[in-house]
């Protein structure tokens, strides 16, 4: 009888750790993880469960059981959290034996990434729309577009299957800013740096670095600052491609190619031009995040809803750029917070796509190619600025976090769903 039971408690913890590894794999955050693992062992009675989660490791123990793994982080497939956290909630229900667990996770595991001219259609789609929010004209959307879409062409074939991540990231960065380039020279677009800044914005570490505030605001600190570490070494990764990039050029044409400061095309800076670039913008992220189709909309409202409040700040306040960072990384976290308790979705789907029009993107082009052109207080102002940018993301996440961790929205939305 001792060992039956000890065998079907094995089972359950062996399946919850399944349901870890998935969510870990794929992007979700440290408290995810161990809730879900969590809720399946204690709905199916397992006593004195044990879990503790890293960034790329979970171990877990109970009665009889133990057991710890490494696990790589293989990419963002945010499908994939979707489904375990729901089939999570239906064995918390009890609609969900261990044997249909057991073949559910299996199939979420075995789920297909979504199609690769998806995801190309999705970056060239992101690239452009970003040009746009970071000031570009039509012309200069136009080339980032094309730069996009051969840009995931070749992280899908070349870069995700035969290189490293951070070879992958610096050759893709420059690869992007080249095309860029050669694009310019001949006499596609205005802006080179409007461009260029667009075109490498898929690469972006948007998983990691949303993941890794939302850890520390968990007070999970050591995957925190694994996750922001990781995350700074991708921007690194970036820059470098791009530095590279601007050398290379200069090696061929004898000079740096000099850059005009960051400007506001006049036929894109209405307010719907931007707003609806900033939908699509954020939108072709959820595509590339592997978010569920029925979501796209959701986290293209997300993005959007920031974007807006940061351009009424900016052009109707006098409230520096870290209080307007501030103000929208806050509204956005409210806004993907009240949809995750309307679409009971994880909120990180929507957080980590709706943040990316304020991700100091342009902060770190800027500082790369100040480097580069031998303008090291220039370097160090734009720096200084992305990382005051980057702390007011962390506050205003950390702000809606600790207003959720007192439980007052869910209050809210259940009396607002009682009337």
């Amino acid at each position: 009888m001792t060992n039956n039971l000890m065998d079907d408690n094995s089972k359950v913890m062996d399946l919850a750790y399944e349901a870890g590894s998935i969510l870990l794999e794929n992007g979700a955050e440290i408290s995810r993880v161990e809730e879900t693992m969590q809720r399946i062992a204690g709905h199916f009675g397992v006593e004195d469960e044990s879990v503790f989660v890293l960034s790329n490791g979970i171990m877990a123990t109970s009665k009889g059981y133990a057991r710890s793994k490494f696990i790589p982080i293989k990419g963002t497939s945010l499908d994939k959290v979707v489904a375990v956290n729901q089939l999570s909630r239906e064995v918390a229900q009890g609609r969900c034996g261990l044997p249909e667990l057991e073949r559910r996770l299996q199939e979420i595991r075995n789920m297909r990434p979504k199609p690769a001219v998806e995801q190309i259609v999705a970056s060239a789609l992101g690239s452009a729309g970003f040009c746009i929010v970071f000031g570009g004209g039509f012309m200069d959307s136009l080339v980032a577009l094309v730069a996009g879409l051969l840009l995931w062409v070749y992280m899908l074939f070349v870069g995700y299957r035969h290189l490293s991540r951070i070879t992958s990231n610096l050759t893709g960065a420059f690869l992007a800013t080249v095309l860029c380039g050669v694009m310019y020279k001949m006499g596609m677009g205005t802006h080179l740096s409007n461009m260029i800044i667009g075109a490498i914005i898929p690469l972006i570490p948007g998983v990691p670095f949303t993941n890794g505030i939302r850890d520390l605001a968990n007070e999970d600190y050591i995957a925190g600052v694994t996750r922001l570490l990781d995350a700074l070494l991708v921007f690194f990764c970036i820059a470098l491609g791009v530095a590279f990039a601007f050398l290379f050029d200069a090696a061929i044409a004898g000079r740096m190619q000099p850059l005009e400061p960051l400007t506001a095309a006049p036929e894109t800076a209405g307010l719907l031009v931007q707003l609806v670039a900033a939908f699509v913008g954020t939108m072709a992220f959820a595509v590339l995040f592997g978010v569920p189709r029925k979501y796209y909309a959701d986290c293209g409202f997300c993005g959007m809803m920031g974007w807006l409040l940061y351009l009424l700040l900016v052009r109707y306040t006098t409230l520096s750029v870290v209080g307007v960072v501030f103000f929208a990384t806050a509204l956005v976290a409210f806004t993907a917070l009240s949809q995750s308790f309307v679409r009971k979705c994880p909120i990180t789907v929507f957080l980590i796509c709706g943040i990316f029009p304020l991700v100091p993107g342009a902060g770190i082009f800027w500082t790369t190619y100040n480097l580069v052109s031998e303008q090291a207080s220039a370097a160090m102002q734009t720096g200084f600025v992305a990382l005051k940018v980057t702390i007011a993301i962390a506050f205003g996440i950390l702000a809606v976090a600790e207003l959720n961790g007192r439980n007052r929205i869910g209050r809210l939305l259940s009396r607002r769903k009682q009337l």
